[in-house]
């Protein structure tokens, strides 16, 4: 067994944190650490570059998650394995495409117009959202972008609806991954990828300049702002149904925001501020209509893996 399969025992054994509550604990953590991590990871754009140092914390990722979680090979069939190596490259491209609009955009408004990724798809989705959640969020972009001022800067704003595209992808190739493979396999496969497609992307000129210490400084950010969240999520799914998770992760953008201020002292204006609130609340609404229904697991690939799988609705976003 490995260190994570070892958190991830069968409910009836986890006196603690088992709730609700305690779902709604982890994902909040989730958040927090995701975004603290990318706001700790803008100020090394000047050394290595956005792709440098997506590329370098992901590279980390794949490598610890490898280590801890051990995957085996029987434990996934060949249409599973090529759904993981999916999910590893829209995650690369999600999180590239993320570091190269935060270098242009604020982290707040960047994390608002990528939020719109899973939004679109819980609108779209049958018996997702409704219209006026669809309205709020289009007047929340025109206030983020603010046009009538001259808009944001095309390059961030093109990288930063690249990665909601990205993140829609991540979300549906996730669910689809969560009900086929057992345990946390599938980040085992997928985020190795992630780090193999993101460090071949990454141009040698930004690598060269990585000094060892930085490279220590990319792994405490790899295991902050990857590892760490990726496991939260996938133990607050356990706890929590696809609705309340999903109304949660809604709150990414807000936490985005503020720690941008505390951060980097990125002071939003009243419009931009104005348009991440009616992002939230437009991502808000629309999860909380649009969860997903129980569905029956598929057989895993190992037959003796059934066993072993606990039956749970997967999130919008993970």
């Amino acid at each position: 067994m490995s260190p994570l399969e070892a958190v991830d025992r069968p409910l009836a054994r986890r006196p603690r944190l088992r709730s609700a509550q305690g779902g709604a604990l982890m994902a909040m953590a989730a958040m927090s650490s995701v975004q603290l991590g990318l706001a700790l990871s803008v100020p090394l754009f000047a050394q290595l570059g956005a792709v440098g140092t997506a590329g370098l914390r992901l590279a980390w990722a794949g490598l610890l998650v490898l280590v801890l979680i051990r995957p085996r090979p029987r434990d996934f069939a060949g249409r599973d394995l090529l759904a993981c190596a999916l999910l590893g490259l829209v995650t690369a491209g999600m999180v590239l495409l993320f570091m190269l609009s935060t270098a242009r955009i604020p982290l707040g408004t960047a994390s608002a117009l990528e939020f719109l990724g899973p939004l679109a798809v819980s609108l779209l989705r049958p018996g997702g959202g409704r219209k006026h959640w669809a309205a709020a969020a289009a007047v929340g972009v025109l206030l983020l972008t603010e046009p009538w001022q001259g808009g944001i800067d095309p390059a961030g704003l093109g990288f930063a609806l690249g990665a909601a595209a990205c993140w829609a992808g991540y979300i549906l190739l996730t669910q689809h991954v969560g009900d086929r493979v057992t345990g946390l396999n599938g980040l085992a496969v997928s985020l190795p990828v992630a780090g193999a497609v993101a460090l071949l992307v990454a141009t040698p000129s930004e690598l060269a300049h990585a000094t060892w210490p930085l490279v220590l400084v990319m792994l405490g950010l790899a295991a902050l702002s990857t590892v760490l969240p990726f496991t939260l999520e996938f133990l607050a799914l356990r706890r929590l149904t696809a609705g309340a998770f999903g109304t949660l992760m809604s709150l990414e953008p807000a936490i985005a925001l503020v720690m941008g201020v505390l951060v980097l002292g990125q002071v939003p204006g009243p419009a931009s501020a104005a348009g991440v609130v009616l992002v939230v609340v437009a991502g808000a609404g629309a999860t909380r209509t649009g969860g997903r229904e129980p569905e029956v697991a598929a057989a895993p690939a190992n037959p003796d893996a059934a066993a072993e799988r606990d039956v749970r609705e997967p999130a919008l976003c993970a």
